[in-house]
């Protein structure tokens, strides 16, 4: 976990930058609200990239300006490196959506902590944090279409 955030202009524009291509315009007149998907991470690289993946696609299907992925642990950037990006790009808000399924340890003890820290560094960011996944209609809907599936032809898991 990084200390204070650094919003100099060496966070702006970096080419090296992980940040999305949705996310690396100015925010407009219209909008200085930014997103971060924020998942628990993974040392497999490739369960991080189905991360980053799916804060492309909310910034694409939404037209959101500013999407980006953050990690508890495992993954990089970390949500204060994430709000970092937002923040030198000109964010003055950011709303942080936990892609977790419940309320569990990680998001009653550890998310409130982090929020608190990048608060106390960056007190001009306004941040925000929405519920978990658990409860959204569309959990149903996803388990529904899995239930489906698996009627439809009978296969190995790959968990298996």
């Amino acid at each position: 976990m990084s200390g204070r955030l650094n919003t100099r202009s060496s966070s702006r524009s970096s080419p090296s930058s992980r940040s999305s291509p949705s996310s690396r315009s100015s925010p407009s007149s219209r909008s200085s609200l930014g997103y971060v998907v924020f998942a628990h991470g993974s040392s497999i690289e490739s369960a991080n990239d189905a991360v980053r993946a799916v804060a492309a696609e909310m910034a694409r299907r939404g037209e959101y300006e500013a999407v980006e992925a953050a990690f508890l642990e495992g993954g990089k950037p970390d949500l204060a490196g994430a709000v970092e990006l937002l923040a030198g790009r000109g964010f003055a808000r950011v709303v942080v959506i936990p892609y977790f399924l419940t309320l569990g340890l990680h998001l009653q003890r550890d998310l409130p902590h982090l929020v608190e820290q990048i608060r106390a560094a960056h007190p001009e960011i306004k941040i925000e944090v929405t519920a978990p996944l658990d409860g959204h209609p569309a959990m149903v809907d996803a388990l529904l279409a899995r239930a489906r599936e698996s009627r439809k032809e009978p296969h190995a898991s790959k968990a298996d």
